[in-house]
């Protein structure tokens, strides 16, 4: 647009007679490279150093031929390569520019020999001085709105790198979190292997003494002590079996249907909240490799909700696209602002604990890496949602 505006100006408005015709042809190419670059663009989004250097080349090409055409070195427009060269300094590699560098310098040696000679009226006196210097100024305003533009963009480009590399740096770090917490709990489970059994030997032994055995309050609570040591130990076993998944161990298949209903049948028995309502709408079932981690993803979320609402909790599981998405309702207080605003961030948490706020951390990174994303959010009428959304190809892929 620029080169085509000059030319109609220069022509027309101030009587310089240009070659319409041939400069009209190259802008028609650059036209047609323009096009063929963002075709390729649209399926490669890559760009290579060479890439880069050609395009420039052809520029430069394209704009030596204008200049050949309409006066040659005399032409004030001449001083367009500096905005190839200026592209390529921010570009391109070091030895691409200075190659850039050697070629624009060339062209423009070449120009003071060899160029088509302009027909300006008024050759003579100040008039020609006047009209080169218009032309110097019509470039200044072309090249100067150029850079802006180009340069723009190259910053608003670099700057949309750099949020993402600083995304994917934090990404890594809260990855390093959750896989320094996994060592900790994975080595827990492990010491506290050793005073599970001995408990369970001990109160064995208990349970077979007389004195318990005829005091039935005793025995109730013998058997009672039993049954959490066994709660406890059937949690290390899945901490163990949860990190021994990644070489393939433990892995138990089943269907998507099947896995939300044993995970909220399996927590409404080991909660006993007054009121938890589930509903599975999900039809068509899917086969899939039970997870650990996704289970605990949801246990902690139920158990949020419980938390700050004990009267009723609610969760529903139901298609969306292709996906399953899983809604968690209570009717607490709501999440604060502040929760809302680092959610997914560890610790981000409004109770006054040691090590709260790491329920929803593991819940978004988990989530996260099966290929999912988690949103929170106050309902108008009260209490808090919590909608999961995984996909389907992942959950089906779980095994492959």
């Amino acid at each position: 647009m620029g080169q085509i505006v000059t030319i109609l100006i220069v022509h027309f408005a101030m009587g310089v007679g240009l070659p319409i015709q041939q400069m009209g042809t190259v802008v028609l190419c650059l036209i047609g490279l323009n096009f063929v670059s963002l075709l390729r663009y649209h399926h490669q989004e890559s760009t290579t150093n060479t890439e880069l250097l050609l395009e420039l080349l052809l520029d430069v090409a394209a704009l030596t031929v204008q200049i050949y055409l309409s006066g040659g070195a005399s032409n004030p427009f001449i001083s367009l390569f500096l905005l190839q060269v200026t592209l390529g300094a921010i570009l391109l590699e070091s030895w691409s520019v200075w190659f850039l560098v050697v070629i624009t310098s060339a062209c423009y040696v070449l120009l003071t020999l060899f160029y088509r000679e302009l027909e300006v009226p008024h050759l003579h006196g100040s008039n020609f001085l006047n009209l080169h210097i218009q032309g110097m100024f019509v470039c200044f305003v072309l090249a100067a709105c150029l850079l802006v533009l180009f340069i723009g963009r190259i910053t608003r480009n670099l700057r949309a790198r750099d949020t993402r590399l600083a995304e994917l740096r934090q990404h890594s770090i809260e990855e390093d979190h959750i896989v320094r917490m996994g060592l900790l709990a994975s080595g827990a489970a492990h010491e506290l292997g050793t005073p599970l059994a001995t408990l369970s030997v001990i109160l064995g032994d208990w349970s077979r003494m007389r004195e318990i055995r005829g005091n039935e309050e005793l025995a109730q609570e013998l058997e009672e002590m039993q049954a959490q040591l066994d709660r406890c130990k059937t949690i290390v076993s899945g901490i163990l079996m949860s990190s021994g998944e990644a070489r393939g161990e433990g892995t138990v298949h089943t269907s998507i249907r099947d896995f939300f209903d044993d995970v909220a049948a399996e927590w409404s028995s080991a909660r006993s909240p007054s009121s938890f309502q589930y509903e599975n709408v999900f039809r068509a079932d899917h086969p899939m490799i039970s997870d650990l981690a996704l289970k605990q993803v949801l246990f902690n979320v139920l158990d949020n909700a419980y938390e700050a609402s004990p009267d009723h909790v609610s969760m529903r599981i139901e298609p969306l696209d292709d996906a399953v998405a899983v809604t968690v309702v209570d009717e607490g207080p709501g999440f604060s602002d502040d929760v809302l605003g680092r959610l997914g961030k560890p610790y981000a948490t409004t109770k006054n604990r040691p090590g709260a706020g790491l329920g929803l951390f593991l819940v978004v990174n988990v989530v996260r890496k099966l290929g999912g994303q988690v949103t929170a959010t106050n309902r108008p009428e009260g209490g808090a949602q919590v909608a999961i959304e995984l996909p389907l190809s992942m959950l089906r892929g779980s095994d492959t």
